[in-house]
């Protein structure tokens, strides 16, 4: 068995992914070329460049621990990733330690020359925290969902019916019927992204990276790294494709009248398309780095984020920003508008969340209390103009160092920090009432808090790391999508 540099050079990028840095997998694909390999990236299973490593350090300490006589000599602590490179110094070591114990000298592990310091072991196993069995969500009101044959980076419900929507690695998206009618509950019908070449259409095996209902649940838009965006028709069938960035497309998004879907790309463009037509209807070149996030102020302005660090509200006729802002230090990972369009919300990797204001230029409150990078942001869905206006405004945050915040924007201070989680959150979603947040990590784990208390009251835990969590319109149902190809639908009982 041998390895190809193509083969390695894909591993790696799709490690690089898997972990959340797929900015820096975009970049690492660009310079080794994978786009011009042949391999099928919906055949390689999750964490495949970890699961090689860990079985050659076991071939290693295998191979180490036989002596040359063939008896056994076995290794008082586990390799480590850099023992498995010096096998030369292990076995050394191990002789040494042999010697003393055969000739009856001090305790091997009192000895500072043979039992030098030593890193501790490489390994990637997922720090699974224990489910208070109390507040677990039982097996009978859980559904595992299978087919996706790689990584499921997102999901989202229609909002009109119980239609959950999943977008993978495998250069899918699929719809999964969660309704007793006349399919079979958790039917999928599978959306492939292909591009024609040599005249045929053949299976992109690009990622899809996001995927947005319509207001009215009539069509579904995704994104994907073959830098196409698609409109899909509720039974599966493509209505159009949006071809005009030059690369992989990051984020996109219906306005909320549904004649016009925003992207955001590598090409350090945003585009407004016409729904209807699919054309590109203005594009727009203000940032000098990948354009990583937008969101929609009014049916015709929005605002866009990049690793350029910076933020621009465009408006849809307008050669130029009508604001700009400035003052994070890292690239903004994520943007968004809050209710009324009044504040925006954005994260970075620079660990700061910032509130702005269109009557200002500096930044409205600078909240700085995660302590790793902040991935995304949710506004709760209450507060002035909405459907819960008694309930006060929230902004959640959900961070690298494995917390979920909740903000008091009004006062810039944070009400609760959920800690439950013991790995990197990938995403937060409020329930449709704004009384229930549920919350998706690495550690494998949905958990779901009150968000007046910050106390935690349901929690499930899968078979994958979760990448994305949402509510169904009635707020009875929570869907996550995990690295293991699985997506989960879990019945929630809200009542208090």
């Amino acid at each position: 068995m041998s390895f190809s540099s193509d083969e390695v050079n894909f591993l790696v990028y799709r490690y690089l992914q898997e972990s959340g840095f797929k900015h820096s997998a975009y970049t690492f694909g660009i310079e080794s070329h994978i786009s011009q390999s042949n391999i099928n990236g919906s055949l390689v299973p999750p964490a495949a460049l970890i699961s090689i490593l860990q079985k050659g350090l076991q071939f290693t300490e295998a191979e180490i621990s036989i002596g040359e006589d063939g008896t056994e000599q076995r290794l008082t602590e586990s390799l480590s990733l850099i023992d498995a490179v010096m096998p030369d110094v292990v076995s050394n070591r191990l002789n040494n330690i042999t010697k003393i114990k055969s000739e009856g000298d001090m305790p091997m592990e009192a000895d500072p020359i043979t039992t030098p310091a030593v890193m501790p072991a490489a390994t990637h196993s997922v720090n699974e925290p224990d489910i208070d069995i109390n507040l677990e969500i039982p097996a009978s009101r859980a559904m595992v969902l299978k087919g996706h044959e790689s990584e499921v980076f997102i999901c989202a419900w229609n909002p009109t019916s119980d239609l959950l929507a999943s977008g993978s690695g495998d250069s899918t998206a699929r719809l999964w019927d969660m309704t007793n009618t006349s399919v079979p509950l958790g039917h999928q019908q599978i959306l492939r992204h292909c591009i024609q070449r040599g005249g045929t259409e053949v299976p992109s095996n690009k990622d899809v990276t996001s995927l947005d209902w319509n207001c009215d649940g009539t069509l579904l838009a995704t994104g994907s790294y073959d830098g196409y965006a698609r409109i899909w028709k509720t039974n599966g069938t493509l209505s159009s494709t949006l071809g005009q960035h030059k690369g992989p497309i990051f984020a996109l998004k219906w306005n909320k009248r549904g004649n016009y879907i925003l992207s955001a790309g590598v090409d350090k463009t945003t585009i407004i398309w016409d729904a209807a037509s699919g054309q590109c209807t203005q594009q727009f070149s203000f940032h000098s780095a990948p354009a990583l996030d937008v969101d929609w102020q009014s049916n015709t302005s929005f605002a866009s984020c990049s690793t350029d660090q910076c933020i621009h509200v465009c408006k849809l006729g307008m050669d130029k920003p009508i604001k700009s802002f400035q003052g994070h230090t890292n690239e903004v990972n994520a943007i968004k508008w809050d209710p009324q369009g009044m504040l925006l919300a954005s994260c970075s990797d620079d660990m700061t969340l910032k509130i702005w204001s269109m009557t200002q230029d500096t930044c409205v409150h600078d909240l700085q209390a995660h302590s790793k990078e902040i991935y995304t942001i949710k506004w709760s869905p209450t507060g002035p103009g909405t459907n819960n206006p008694n309930m006060n405004l929230i902004l959640a945050s959900a961070s690298f160092d494995s917390t979920v915040r909740l903000w008091d924007v009004e006062r810039g201070t944070c009400i609760h920090t959920l800690t439950k989680h013991t790995e990197p959150v990938y995403s937060v979603a409020f329930s449709p009432d704004g009384k229930f947040l549920a919350s998706g990590s690495f550690d494998k784990c949905v958990h779901i808090w009150s968000t007046q208390s910050g106390q935690l009251v349901h929690s499930y835990k899968g078979t994958g790391g979760i990448f994305e969590v949402c509510w169904n319109s009635r707020g009875d149902k929570v869907g996550a999508s995990a690295s293991d190809g699985s997506v989960s639908r879990l019945l929630i009982s809200t009542r208090n």
